[in-house]
């Protein structure tokens, strides 16, 4: 288990801004997406999309609009993630047979072969991170990290 403390020569180095919770989160995100990026390198998918395809895999026939409320995205976004999906033939858009003014999105035979291997590059940069903690301190932080975005 690798710990990572602040030496006394850091906290010096950092000054004021040891004390900056905003700052932390900062840097710890910089970390994480570098690690994330690196580990998805080959597979061209960006953090929204692997997120963006999970569900869809999970929820068939999920609304547009619905898909990016549950990410918290605009629309214009959500629209630009799933045009790129559609492209790479990962996901196809259907009306929806509830309401016609929807299109319900679905996961094709690609789109899961590609989310398979998300999923495996997943694992790997979740064991890089995790190990950083114990088991006690991962379901604490994700705790306390929920309770900035929620």
């Amino acid at each position: 288990m690798a710990t990572a403390e602040l030496t006394e020569d850091k906290v010096a180095e950092l000054g004021g801004l040891n004390g900056i919770v905003g700052f932390h989160i900062r840097l710890a995100h910089g970390a994480v997406y570098r690690h994330f990026t690196e580990t998805f390198a080959e597979l061209d998918l960006t953090q929204k999309q692997v997120s963006a395809l999970w569900l869809v895999a999970d929820h068939p026939g999920i609304s547009q609009i619905e898909l990016g409320g549950r990410l918290q995205m605009d629309r214009a976004t959500t629209m630009t993630i799933v045009n790129r999906l559609q492209e790479r033939a990962y996901v196809r858009r259907e009306r929806s047979e509830s309401d016609g003014r929807k299109q319900a999105l679905y996961v094709t035979d690609a789109g899961l072969g590609a989310l398979a291997e998300a999923k495996r590059c997943i694992g790997e940069h979740e064991g890089w991170l995790k190990a950083r903690f114990t088991s006690t301190e991962i379901e604490k932080l994700v705790e306390m990290l929920a309770r900035i975005h929620e």
